[in-house]
C-alpha cells in the first residue's frame, strides 16, 4: 500500500491542501515496515485537483491533521481511505502508528 501525508517544514501540515511537500510511503503491511519514502513537492492548491493526483501517484491512504469535507469526499470516490485529525508530528511515525493501529486522532480541525 501506498501513503500519503501532507508535509510544511518536515512536519504534518494543519491543512493537507495547504501543505509544500506530501511524503510518499511504500508500505508492506504483512511485515508493518516502511520500504520506501519520498518527499514530492506540491502541486499547489487547487480545489478538487489534490484527490486526483494522489489517486494517479497510487495513494491508497492519506493521512492528515485537517481536510475538508470535499476533499474527503473526493479522496473517498477514488477509494482512498482518509484519516484526519492526527495529533502526531512526524509523518513517518504516523504512518508506523497508523499501521500499526496506535496512530491517535482528535477532531478534524476543518470545517469547511
Amino acid at each position: 500500500m501506498r501513503y500519503a501525508v501532507p508535509v510544511t517544514d518536515g512536519k504534518v501540515a494543519a491543512h493537507f491542501g495547504h501543505c509544500s511537500h506530501f511524503a510518499f510511503f511504500d508500505v508492506d503491511e504483512t511485515r508493518n515496515a516502511i520500504m520506501k519514502n519520498e518527499v514530492v513537492a506540491s502541486p499547489g492548491h487547487e480545489p478538487g485537483f489534490l484527490p486526483g493526483w494522489l489517486a494517479e501517484e497510487g495513494i491508497s491512504v492519506i493521512i492528515a491533521s485537517g481536510m475538508g469535507s470535499r476533499a474527503q469526499t473526493i479522496f473517498t470516490e477514488n477509494r482512498i481511505q482518509v484519516v484526519t485529525g492526527t495529533l502526531e508530528d512526524d509523518p513517518e511515525i504516523a504512518v508506523m502508528k497508523c499501521i500499526g493501529g496506535t496512530l491517535a486522532t482528535d477532531d478534524n480541525p476543518c470545517d469547511h
